[in-house]
């Protein structure tokens, strides 16, 4: 296997070292079999013999990024200084061209994408990021993809976001968006795919995450893509066509909606390629759209004051639920906190702002937090009629909501009388 480290292969032999991947030598199916393996563990699964819809067998990575651990192993930073790290970060990182890509004829039914539960529309790609470049705008970003034939995939583009944006752009001139789908990257450029950065920020914010330097090559479509297991080069258009349902990160399904297709144009894989995906609402699914956001609330919020630690907990996927670790100087810095935070991410539902002595991973202690340090009548802040997250349930259409802060934090001068009982102490 590949010794690079900035490889996707280079990383996952990195996890074998550390013994975080288990093997599976048996058959599994790509229908609902490979996903339901996977979400009994956070380990990383790497099936050796999985189909395609031609009968093909093929290796497939199943929780590449499912833990914390394995994304600072990535960032080669400590979990406690994970946050802080890529809060700091300038995405300033140099993007060199290698020799130009040709690929080969398109054939979807011959990759092990898998469909995930019985009621989406169909087998889904959730590990690919799609890269497009229009305008002089380089852009990369993660979207759904629902297999519709053997060269056709159906895209959501969330609208307002980076890739639907560069979208409207083409059609208006009369053209279609070319983009490029890569399967199979190293974990730090899915990471910075699912980053909110400066438009066209998400191959430098990879290369300064990888050491500095990101290699990319161009597609016969014009698209630059980095190293891969697996590429597939297409056009956007204006034709739109039917797409979900599709279990999304709240384990709901997300409804249909009418979206833009792929029209695929090459096909290129690596000599015995593997195949990633990330079952949807499962463990990888949610630090990929959360752990991206952590950064930015650490940054927002130590605009107001001093922030320790960010999380984005898994009860709330991943997505919808932060609590934050402060250092108050005023008691009016817990309200500051919320409302910074919200800034940071538009589509949070719910924040609670604790103190330096909670572990905000364990959720009995932020629990203990809010059981305790909390008055409903002073402490909380709701905000009515914002807009929140497309993929909530309880959204009013495609996203409006509500949102609350709760402030768990002592007030200031009166610590002592909120000092907890060292259990294991010895009288």
């Amino acid at each position: 296997m590949d010794s690079d480290t900035s490889t996707f292969r280079g990383f996952l032999k990195l996890m074998e070292e550390k013994g975080r991947v288990t093997h599976i030598p048996e058959p599994f199916s790509s229908e609902y079999e490979v996903p339901k393996r996977s979400v009994e563990t956070d380990e990383i699964l790497l099936f050796e013999s999985v189909d395609d819809a031609n009968g093909g067998k093929h290796r497939v990575v199943m929780n590449l990024l499912a833990t914390r651990a394995s994304l600072a192993d990535a960032v080669m930073v400590s979990e406690e200084d994970l946050v802080s790290h890529l809060a700091g970060c300038s995405y300033q990182g140099e993007i060199r061209e290698g020799e130009p890509l040709v690929c080969g004829k398109v054939d979807l039914d011959a990759l092990p994408i898998m469909r995930h539960f019985p009621g989406d529309a169909g087998r889904y790609i959730t590990a690919g990021v799609v890269f497009s470049e229009y305008g002089g705008a380089l852009n990369a970003s993660v979207h759904r993809m629902l297999v519709d034939g053997k060269e056709r995939l159906i895209a959501r583009l969330v609208e307002g976001r980076h890739t639907h944006s560069l979208l409207s752009s083409a059609l208006k001139a009369g053209e279609r968006l070319p983009v490029a789908v890569a399967i199979g990257l190293h974990p730090l450029v899915l990471y910075a795919a699912c980053s909110r950065v400066p438009l066209g920020k998400e191959l430098s914010f990879a290369a300064e995450l990888l050491g500095g330097t990101i290699t990319v090559r161009a597609l016969s479509n014009g698209v630059r893509v980095p190293d891969a297991e697996i590429i597939l080069e297409g056009f956007i258009g204006p034709e739109l066509f039917s797409e979900g349902p599709f279990v999304d990160i709240t384990g709901t399904y997300d409804p249909i909606r009418m979206q833009h297709g792929i029209e695929l144009t090459g096909m290129w894989m690596k000599e015995d390629p593997i195949y990633h995906g990330i079952v949807p609402a499962g463990s990888e699914h949610k630090l990929l759209m959360g752990a991206p956001y952590e950064p930015l609330i650490y940054r927002s919020v130590a605009q107001v004051t001093e922030v320790v630690d960010v999380v984005l907990t898994r009860g709330g996927a991943g997505y919808l639920h932060a609590v934050v670790q402060i250092k108050k100087r005023t008691d009016g810095d817990g309200k500051n906190a919320i409302m910074a935070t919200f800034a940071a991410h538009t589509s949070l539902k719910h924040v609670v702002i604790v103190d330096p002595d909670i572990m905000i991973h364990d959720p009995h202690d932020v629990e203990f937090a809010i059981a305790t340090r909390v008055r409903a009548d002073q402490d909380l802040m709701i905000i009515s009629g914002v807009r929140g997250s497309s993929l909530d349930p309880s959204r009013i259409g495609d996203g409006l909501n509500a949102k609350m802060g709760i402030d768990a934090t002592m007030p200031l001068g009166k610590e002592e009388e909120f000092v907890r009982v060292d259990f294991l102490e010895k009288i």
